[in-house]
């Protein structure tokens, strides 16, 4: 085995964790089938993570800081705030629909750190990510139109996040595609509700 950087043995074995969770599930997914999907030791695994816990928080902040970085990187200023904030939701969703997977993997994860003792803190780590995650989303639209958001971003970024995990969740259970759509609208429409106040 090649000698590689602790940091990036981290994200292969990141990496072969969300592609072995994605395809069998979080809960028949071990650290040897990580291992063995990585293509490294046991003891590799050992090196670069305390736990399981550790290495799924990993995942998580991969898997989110991925579609979130997309996303930032798309917000550009538009003819109004509605179409700013459209595009940036229409860039979110474009990752949806390429990586559905991933995102069902989410949710996965999700329930299992909530069934798992001990693991509880990595659901609520996940949800205040996606919090911070929209906050950041929040300031980004509203800074390239030149918009002062008269509700607090917090309760905004609240909003989003957990309209966006419904839809989100909607949408991998049903498939509809035009749902997804006119829900999306509606998104772009409260969020400039709330940001015009």
């Amino acid at each position: 085995m090649a000698r590689m950087p602790s940091a990036e043995r981290r994200r292969q074995l990141v990496e072969a964790a969300i592609r072995a969770m994605t395809r069998d599930g979080v809960t028949r997914t071990t650290t040897r089938s990580i291992c063995a999907e990585a293509g490294v030791s046991l003891s590799v695994f050992h090196y670069c993570f305390d736990s399981k816990q550790a290495l799924l928080e990993a995942a998580i902040e991969t898997i989110t800081g991925s579609y979130v970085t997309r996303v930032m990187a798309a917000v550009e200023p538009r003819a109004t705030l509605r179409e700013t904030v459209r595009g940036a939701l229409r860039t979110y969703w474009d990752d949806v629909t390429a990586r559905p997977g991933e995102h069902m993997l989410t949710y996965d994860l999700t329930q299992y750190a909530l069934r798992e003792p001990g693991f509880e803190d990595l659901a609520r780590a996940q949800y205040e990510r996606y919090v911070a995650s929209a906050a950041s989303l929040v300031e980004q639209v509203t800074a390239v139109v030149g918009v002062e958001p008269r509700v607090p971003v917090e309760v905004i970024a609240r909003c989003l996040a957990a309209s966006i995990d419904g839809l989100t969740l909607q949408f991998l259970v049903l498939g509809d595609e035009r749902a997804a759509e006119e829900l999306l609208d509606v998104t772009a429409d409260q969020l400039v509700r709330l940001i015009e106040g």
